[in-house]
């Protein structure tokens, strides 16, 4: 399981997703470029220290990352409000990256045409979405808890 972050806006979101890849043993891909310098410094105030104990991948474009993800066969399963399928109702395996887009934007619809899932958060109807680090640590637990990931935490 694998968490990547597609162009990230917010620093503070970057390093929230990075603590949480390393407590939970979980990769986290970044996809240039992102709207922040990626250094330890702008990512210090929510990963803490944490940062060096991530397993942080970068790839300079999404090209890049998509080349890699099929090379090793990984399958993409994108996170995103213009779903239809609920993410509680997917099921995952260990090998699925989840792909988060840019908090400004999500990812553009070709991008998003090429994921193998689109999954949505079930919400109250009216609201437009929940933070990227939330959405992300959300769906994440469940993938997680589906691949008997936690057996092997404790």
């Amino acid at each position: 399981m694998a968490l990547a972050l597609y162009q990230p806006d917010i620093a503070a979101n970057t390093g929230t997703l990075l603590r949480l890849g390393a407590c939970l043993g979980v990769a986290v891909h970044v996809i240039h470029p992102a709207g922040f310098a990626l250094t330890d410094r702008n990512l210090a105030r929510s990963g803490m220290d944490y940062i060096d104990k991530a397993a942080l991948v970068e790839h300079a474009s999404f090209a890049a990352f998509d080349a890699w993800r099929r090379a090793e066969g990984r399958r993409l399963a994108l996170l995103t409000t213009k779903a239809s399928e609920s993410a509680y109702g997917a099921a995952f395996g260990a090998n699925d990256i989840l792909l988060l887009g840019r908090e400004s934007a999500g990812v553009p619809d070709t991008v998003a045409d090429i994921c193998d899932l689109r999954l949505r958060i079930p919400m109250r109807e009216g609201l437009r979405s929940i933070n990227v680090a939330l959405a992300a640590g959300m769906v994440l637990g469940e993938a997680l808890r589906q691949t008997h990931h936690f057996t092997d935490l404790t």
